[in-house]
């Protein structure tokens, strides 16, 4: 059997990115930044379905004032965080990177199930979300905030 010697930081890498995907697989709720036509910033709470490769899923009005943003400006900024009231317990993830509009039916259907067995929605809903925009975030750089590591810890990781 052949050993593969793996870097300190190959290794460092590898568990910051288990630790994102283990902390966006559960929780349900991103908080979505985007750019105002006159610059100013615009945050929006959304539902998303969390993707295989680190990206990001979700549904929107395309009268939505975030919606006419991406529009405009694909890029993009989100934090996603485990909700607590003890500064040592603060853990998330703040997240750059550019937007898709998904309008492929496979890709929409497939997630449209996805979504809606996650958040148990109903037929109803449903078809809701078919009259929705389906965006996906296709990060480049994430950062992983831990406070129960130590006050202030952080690993960063670039993607292609």
């Amino acid at each position: 059997m052949e050993t593969i010697a793996t870097s300190s930081m190959d290794h460092d890498k590898q568990q910051t990115q288990l630790a994102i995907e283990r902390l966006v697989q559960s929780q349900s709720t991103l908080v979505l930044s985007t750019v105002n036509a006159d610059g100013t910033p615009h945050a929006t709470p959304l539902f998303y379905l969390p993707g295989a490769e680190l990206e990001l899923y979700w549904f929107s009005a395309a009268s939505s004032q975030h919606s006419g943003n991406l529009a405009r400006d694909r890029g993009v900024a989100v934090a996603v965080y485990a909700s607590t009231e003890q500064w040592k317990e603060i853990r998330g993830v703040q997240v750059r990177g550019t937007v898709e509009h998904i309008t492929d039916r496979k890709i929409r259907r497939d997630i449209t199930l996805r979504y809606s067995d996650r958040f148990h929605l109903g037929r109803i809903f449903r078809l809701a979300l078919t009259r929705s925009s389906l965006y996906v975030l296709r990060p480049s750089w994430i950062r992983y905030i831990d406070n129960s590591s130590h006050f202030g810890y952080r690993s960063e990781i670039h993607l292609p």
